[in-house]
């Protein structure tokens, strides 16, 4: 562990001098034009500046062609638009990961973005967690072609996981809008950011790829993909691939598998206009790692773990729970007696279902040289399951413990639609985008058997009738933006950029179930809540000025609506009880997390060297927080109104390509983000005030190094994620860590005209995550964060994982 240490320190002090920034860290042109290959090792960027929604220049044009093709292999691909700074990032940075990383995972790579997860590939949903500069991805707005996501919670009612949106294979390219956020991204809860997901196109070439991986724990992920080539003199063509991901837990038993369909089809009219579909089916049956606390983690060790696959699996969960209620024949699986809790320690099972139907059309229409339309029609249905298996109620049939499942069903659908028009250096813009959704969701009990006397439930499969309702909402809401905004060019090299957007948000639920001798209250909440903000202003400025330099700014006022969330399930108004509700409702609780965000920035960019120096300063007001304690399986949670959050934070980098092949980047970034009052919770005074906000750290550093020569490529990556607190008050806090990866690839080329016929592209790739095998704390607070004091909610990350991958093109 020393050792490991000194060795990440001493790297990261001897290339610290390359610090590559906010990830808009600049923007390698010569490079670019030198590298066409998706496997070099260089970190090659896109530059140009998006004048309007819907349109770009001839440079920007041309850098999202080089990225589509492949041509960039960095972590940091940088783009600066006039409604925020942005940073691009294509296919080759998402091929480098290993096959089936979350995108977001890849984002991670950029100065002031975290990214938590428990598993190597960022695929389980229930530990998720992305952070941008501060904010929660519950704050960032996330689209698809266009397509909303939501706010990409694991209980979301409005929105879909980006892995379960689209196979990262058929990522085209991604931009990341920092801190301002962007006025026309379709969301209602981008309080500092946005991410827009483009799915690649279908190839003008028939053709076909196919992907391999086989890895650690039985990992096995495998991705076929045929394009059709054009079909006709218009250019119609299509795609259409198939995924599949199986690994075994690697701690535990059980697996988490998932399987994805995604296919899509554009149609030419004409030179300029098109009309587009995409189509996505997941399925995901996902065993999950069990949540933890700071006294299991040291009283029951790193690899404790829910029952499930494990030998006499059944029987232990059994008498754990037979103990659990002083019932004969109770009795703790050995060292558990150690924990202050060993009976939420280990559950029999824990699991994730889900099946989506995502479905979307893009029209864009150039109607005269200087006006054009583009417009989103999208829907979205999906079925979902969480469970637990709860010693904490008995079943009919006497067993001491019941499986209990929450199983959402939930439907939405909307539209966009914006005019974009030039003239006279002016690039206008004005849309509108409208949402729906509803979702009935429920948590049920089911019947599990007496030892000996039959299987228990396969909560991956058919389900048989619950027993029990234990509460049930139904929720509804109705979203409505529009946006208007004018990006100036007094000079080539100036851009100015005013703009504003208006948000009204209507939601209801409904409580059509309770159990109160399970819910320990009279009534789930019911009721109605609405945001409404007419204006939110947004200005900007750009300016190249000598050969490589450049400087900006954004200002900009957000508002996050107010979360939709059913009982207990997150930091929402509809997770309380009814009296809570009303009690919230009637002390103006019942108000929307707004802010006000500052951006400044510094750029100097040429071949060799790109540097790039980033502040930001935010300030918050009326923060919605969940907080809770009990049980995992039934929760004591509240939300709170924290007040307001001050945040100001500071990137730096550079990055240096001092050789031909050879790449060198760093970043450091600086994040003080603290509650700018205490909060008081049932009569007790906690100290919050100046303490840092709860699971992002202030101090983050990541390095690469790359280099490649011919056919053959290697890199190596460190992140450092400082101290984070765990507590409101700081009390608890998880320790930093590093963690190292690395990655080579073998490119054999275009193979066609050998011996293999028709394949070509053929590459083989090595991975290793987590190289120094440190054990750590990933995901933080996904039960909600407790005021004092430990709590079990907080997820370990996978030790050292190998895999390897064969890719070939057809």
């Amino acid at each position: 562990m020393k050792n490991r240490r000194i060795f990440s320190t001493f790297l990261g002090i001897t290339l610290l001098a390359s610090a590559s920034s906010e990830a808009y860290a600049a923007t390698l042109r010569k490079l670019a034009a030198s590298t066409p290959d998706d496997h070099a090792g260089s970190r090659v960027p896109t530059s140009g500046s998006k004048v309007a929604a819907g349109h770009s220049s001839a440079k920007s044009a041309r850098a999202r062609n080089a990225i589509a093709k492949g041509s960039e292999s960095v972590g940091v691909v940088g783009a600066r638009r006039t409604h925020g700074t942005s940073v691009t990032l294509g296919q080759a940075m998402i091929a480098k990961a290993i096959p089936g990383t979350n995108p977001l995972k890849v984002l991670a790579q950029l100065p002031g973005v975290m990214f938590q997860s428990d598993d190597p590939q960022g695929m389980d949903t229930w530990s998720n967690q992305f952070y941008m500069h501060g904010f929660y991805q519950n704050q960032i707005g996330m689209t698809l072609d266009g397509i909303p996501l939501g706010d990409q919670e694991f209980h979301s009612a409005n929105g879909l996981n980006s892995v379960a949106a689209i196979s990262s294979e058929n990522i085209g390219h991604m931009d990341a809008t920092m801190s301002a956020g962007a006025e026309d991204t379709a969301s209602t809860s981008n309080l500092g950011g946005a991410v827009a997901f483009h799915s690649s196109d279908p190839s003008h070439q028939a053709g076909g790829k196919i992907v391999q991986t086989f890895g650690s724990n039985s990992s096995f992920h495998t991705y076929f993909r045929g394009d059709s080539g054009d079909l006709n003199s218009q250019g119609s063509r299509f795609y259409a691939s198939y995924m599949r991901n199986d690994m075994d837990k690697w701690k535990g038993g059980g697996n988490q598998f998932s399987q994805q369909v995604n296919a899509k089809f554009v149609q030419p009219i004409g030179k300029k206009s098109s009309i587009s579909t995409y189509f996505d089916w997941t399925d995901m049956d996902l065993y999950n790692y069990q949540d933890m606390s700071f006294d299991m983690l040291h009283n029951g060790g790193y690899r404790i773990d829910n029952f499930i696959g494990t030998p006499n699996a059944y029987a232990k969960a059994y008498r754990s729970a037979l103990s659990l209620n002083g019932l004969p024949g109770g009795s703790l699986p050995a060292g558990y007696s150690k924990m202050s809790d060993p009976w939420d320690a280990s559950y029999y099972d824990g699991a994730t279902v889900e099946r989506d139907y995502l479905g979307g059309m893009n029209l864009h229409f150039v109607l005269t040289d200087r006006l054009s339309w583009d417009s989103v029609i999208y829907g979205h249905g999906q079925y979902g399951r969480g469970s637990w298996a709860s010693p904490y109620m008995s079943s009919p049939s006497g067993a001491p413990l019941i499986e209990q499942i929450t199983v959402p069903h939930t439907q939405r659908g909307g539209f966009t639609s914006a005019l974009h028009y030039n003239i006279a250096n002016n690039h206008i813009s004005t849309g509108v985008w409208y949402e729906n959704f509803h979702t009935d969701i429920g948590r049920y009990a089911y019947n599990e058997p007496v030892l000996g006397e039959g299987s228990p439930i396969n909560v991956l499969g058919s389900l048989p009738a619950p027993f029990a309702t234990l509460w049930r909402q139904q929720m509804n809401s109705n979203s409505f933006t529009g946006f208007a905004e004018d990006t100036y060019n007094p000079l080539p090299n100036l851009t100015l950029h005013f703009g504003f957007r208006s948000l009204l948000q209507t939601a209801r639920s409904g409580d059509t179930e309770n159990l109160a001798s399970y819910t320990g209250v009279g009534a789930v909440a019911s009721g109605s809540i609405t945001t409404a903000k007419a204006f939110l202003p947004h200005i900007s400025a750009d300016w190249h000025f000598l050969k490589h330099h450049e400087l900006f700014f954004d200002v900009s006022e957000n508002v996050k609506s107010i979360p939709v969330t059913a009982f207990k399930l997150g930091a929402s108004p509809f997770s309380l009880s009814q009296s809570a509700f009303d009690l919230l409702k009637s002390q103006g609780g019942l108000k929307a997390e707004t802010d006000w965000n500052y951006a400044v920035g510094y750029r100097f960019t040429d071949s060799w060297a790109n540097f790039s120096l980033y502040g930001y300063h935010t300030d918050f007001r009326n923060r919605l927080q969940q907080i809770t304690s009990g049980t995992i399986v039934n929760p004591v949670s509240t939300v709170a109104n924290v007040g307001s959050v001050t945040m100001s934070g500071v990137d730096a980098g550079l990055t240096l390509t001092p050789v031909k092949g050879l790449s060198i980047y760093n970043s450091i970034s600086y994040n003080h983000a603290v509650y700018d009052q205490n909060v008081t919770e049932s009569g007790t005074v906690y100290h919050t005030k100046g303490e840092q906000v709860v699971n992002y750290p202030r101090l983050m550093y990541k390095n690469s190094l790359s280099y490649t020569w011919r056919n053959f490529d290697v890199h190596f990556d460190t992140t450092f994620i400082g101290t984070r607190n765990f507590s409101y008050t700081g009390d608890m806090k998880v320790p930093h860590y590093w963690l190292e990866t690395l990655g080579a690839r073998y490119r054999f080329g275009d193979l066609s005209h050998s011996t293999y016929g028709v394949v070509k592209d053929m590459t083989f790739d090595f991975n290793v995550y987590n190289l120094t095998n440190v054990k750590y704390i990933s995901t933080m607070g996904e039960n909600g964060n407790p005021m004092s004091g430990d709590y079990q909610s907080f997820l370990v990350g996978a030790p050292r994982q190998y895999f390897g991958t064969i890719r070939a093109g057809f």
